[in-house]
Order: structure tokens, then sequence, then C-alpha cells
């Protein structure tokens, strides 16, 4: 009995070929992603953000998804530039000193689906952080992008496997 609902089960997850525990509905076909480096066009430009950000979106899709990273144009690619590193202040107080910034970082992105150009897209995602102004930014920085990159990144897999 144990053997049949063991297999009933696994035919059920692999029958219908695009479930994920991810939620992600990534078909068959697709075999191969690619994601091109996202350079930083920025006004102001944080000199790791780039790399960080580019092998935070490879990192993701890899153990998010059974595809092969290719360097070539994969089955499903990603493209695009960070637009956008700002902090501004948030919150004025009474002496009309910034009580709180905000460190804001977008990303504009191009996904390229070769199999299905329906679910193709240009879209910027944006997200900050806010922070205490009397904490110097040198010391939380690296904290603040973490927190931010990993947000855009799961932004980018929902648009474009989870179809939110």
């Amino acid at each position: 009995m144990k053997l049949i609902l063991t297999i009933l089960l696994n035919i059920s997850l692999t029958s219908c070929g695009v479930y994920s525990f991810t939620g992600a509905s990534i078909s068959t076909e697709a075999k191969t992603i690619s994601v091109d480096y996202f350079n930083n066009n920025a006004a102001t430009v944080h000199p790791s953000l780039s790399q960080v950000f580019t092998e935070l979106l490879k990192d993701m899709f890899l153990k998010q998804t059974n595809l092969s990273l290719s360097k070539n144009e994969g089955d499903l690619s990603f493209s695009g530039y960070i637009s956008k590193y700002q902090i501004k202040p948030m919150a004025i107080k009474a002496n009309e000193t910034a009580g709180q910034n905000r460190l804001t970082i977008a990303v504009k992105v191009t996904y390229n689906n070769s199999l299905d150009a329906e679910n193709n897209f240009e879209h910027t995602f944006s997200r900050y952080r806010d922070y205490d102004s009397a904490q110097n930014i040198s010391d939380i920085e690296k904290t603040l992008i973490e927190e931010i990159t990993n947000e855009l990144a799961e932004d980018v897999f929902n648009k474009a496997f989870v179809n939110w």
C-alpha cells in the first residue's frame, strides 16, 4: 500500500512538469538560464554592487530551479543594469537635521523567455532600507546592500517564475 501511494505521489508531482516547491512555474522545455552582468549606471556607484547583485541572482536561480547556467543566451535570459543607488534624508527633526536616512537601490531588468515570448518583460524593481542618521553609512552599508539585493533578487524571481 505504501509503495502504491509513493508511486502515485511521484507521478502526480512530476506529471505536470512545471511544479516546484518554491511555487515557481517553469516549463520543462527550459533547460538553461543566462544572467548578464548588471552594470551600475546609477548616479552614485557602489563598487561591489554590480557583482553582488549579479552573483546573487545567479545563485538564486541555481538553488531554486533545475536550470543550468549558460554563458551564452539561455532558454531564459536576464539582463539589465542598476539604475539607482541613492541615500537621502527621510525624517527631519525639529532642529532641521535628518533623523533617518533611506538607502534605495533600483534595478532595471529585461527577461527574455525564448520558449514563450508572452512571459518576456522589462521592469524596474526598487527596494529601500531606512536607518538612523546617527549611524555611519560605511559601518552598515554592506548589511543594507545585502538585505536590499536579496529582496530585489526575490522580486525578479517571482515576477519571472511565480507570475505575481
